[in-house]
């Protein structure tokens, strides 16, 4: 299949090329970006005209609930939500049901992502045996099986001699074991401890649930030089540990969520569960603060921690709703409107969702690891067009997700977002076009 996107600003942060040009794409490679061979004859065109031609983006956060919560999300429905976002990568936590603690479970999820064709996917695997924290798994056959890199998801591991034990391990054999720093005592709250949480009589998760499991864990990079990436930080001392540490030359990348790059603990209001989110909304000085790491690197990636949860299971008292929300079709958008807010560059926006997250993936890519996230020729052909002028109302119905909750959209209202995609090519394929 050859395919011409023509007519389109073709924008390659990892590169710096920011101009007018054409893409030409056959047998799941881009094959020319610029001037199109005189001997091209594409079966399918792309008109790109007043849209932005960018690298596929790559999440590093995305639940997809298959298997064993089917109810809330089916590997179809969150795919394709996936490519309707213009993501063609993306990695997914260990906490199915059960846990991704076992080598055929990896390989099969692996299996029927490919058979869709919509989206490429890279598992973690199980830090510990079902993620119970205590009990190593077998790192080397999950590697094997397609699993790049390791976590524990939302699970503690409250034993630090089991967690030093698995840093030492995956530093041997160069493996990078994914991490959401929160002290499992301190963070059992339902929203971040404060004012909002203290008026409406919400239990508190304190910074310190962060900052003292961050500790821990900078600790033990030092002492075993494993390389670790931190999911999903929530705090401006957070922030500032990391900062600090990255200074010091640790072997650490870091994230952070659109939920809070874009929101605070006040958004909850009068008890809105879908504001119930993990890590939980903090104050507006922690969002500046994760703003501006995001934008001088201190943050590596932007990652939509999508988390589809049904009705039965959000509507229910605030303390109560099962934390989550959607965010695979908000990525883009909302990525868009942090870099507008923070006058930056297109492409620097664009970066944080695209080149930055591979450079984090590092190796763990394998072949795909020089040339995903970059539109460069001879690399693979995953695209997104997407019209940088257009706005879109976010609306429940307008989620192709299963999960219908998010805290950018209200009933029949929502957030006005900037942003919508055309287009999304995976290996060459069209995965989404909109009509």
């Amino acid at each position: 299949m050859k395919i011409l996107v023509r007519n389109g600003r073709v924008i390659d942060p990892a590169s710096g090329r920011d101009e007018n040009a054409d893409v030409s794409i056959a047998a799941g490679r881009i094959v020319g970006v610029g001037r199109v061979s005189s001997d091209f004859n594409p079966n399918r065109v792309i008109d790109a005209a007043g849209c932005v031609v960018a690298p596929g983006l790559v999440d590093l956060a995305a639940r997809l609930r298959e298997p064993g919560h089917e109810h809330e999300g089916m590997l179809e429905s969150e795919l394709n939500a996936a490519a309707a976002g213009g993501v063609t990568s993306l990695v997914c936590p260990p906490d199915t049901d059960p846990a991704l603690d076992e080598p055929g479970l990896v390989e099969m999820l692996k299996f029927r992502a490919r058979k869709l064709s919509l989206c490429r996917l890279f598992p973690l695997g199980a830090l510990t045996r079902s993620l119970g924290g205590e009990v190593l798994t077998e790192m080397a056959e999950l590697t094997e099986a397609g699993c790049i890199g390791f976590s524990q998801a939302e699970a503690p591991v409250r034993d630090t001699l089991v967690l030093m034990r698995a840093l030492q391990y995956a530093s041997t054999f160069g493996y990078t074991v994914w991490l959401r720093p929160q002290d499992a005592w301190l963070g059992s709250g339902v929203a971040a401890s404060g004012a909002v949480a203290t008026r409406l009589g919400l239990s508190g998760v304190p910074v310190a649930a962060e900052t003292i499991a961050l500790q821990l864990i900078l600790e033990l990079v030092r002492s075993t030089r494993c390389r670790v990436h931190l999911c999903r930080l929530s705090s401006a001392a957070g922030v500032a540990l990391v900062r600090q540490a990255k200074a010091e030359g640790l072997p650490i990348t870091a994230d952070v969520s659109i939920n809070s790059l874009h929101l605070t603990d006040v958004d909850i209001g009068y008890f809105n569960s879908a504001m119930r989110l993990t890590p939980p909304l903090r104050q507006g000085a922690d969002r500046a603060a994760l703003r501006e790491a995001l934008a001088d690197g201190t943050l590596d990636a932007l990652v939509s921690d999508h988390t589809p949860v049904d009705a039965d299971e959000k509507n229910l008292p605030f303390a109560e709703a099962e934390p989550g929300a959607s965010g695979l079709e908000l990525l883009l958008s909302l990525a868009l409107k942090w870099g507008q807010e923070a006058e930056l560059p297109l492409s620097a926006a664009l970066a944080r969702v695209t080149c930055e997250p591979v450079r984090v993936l590092g190796d763990a890519l394998g072949s795909l690891a020089s040339s995903a996230g970059r539109l460069v020729e001879g690399g693979v052909a995953d695209v997104c067009v997407f019209d940088p002028a257009t706005t879109w109302t976010l609306t429940p119905g307008a989620l192709r997700s299963q999960g219908k909750y998010t805290p950018f959209a209200f009933e029949a209202t929502g957030m006005a977002l900037p942003g919508r995609v055309k287009a999304t090519l995976v290996a060459g394929t069209v995965a989404y076009e909109a009509r």
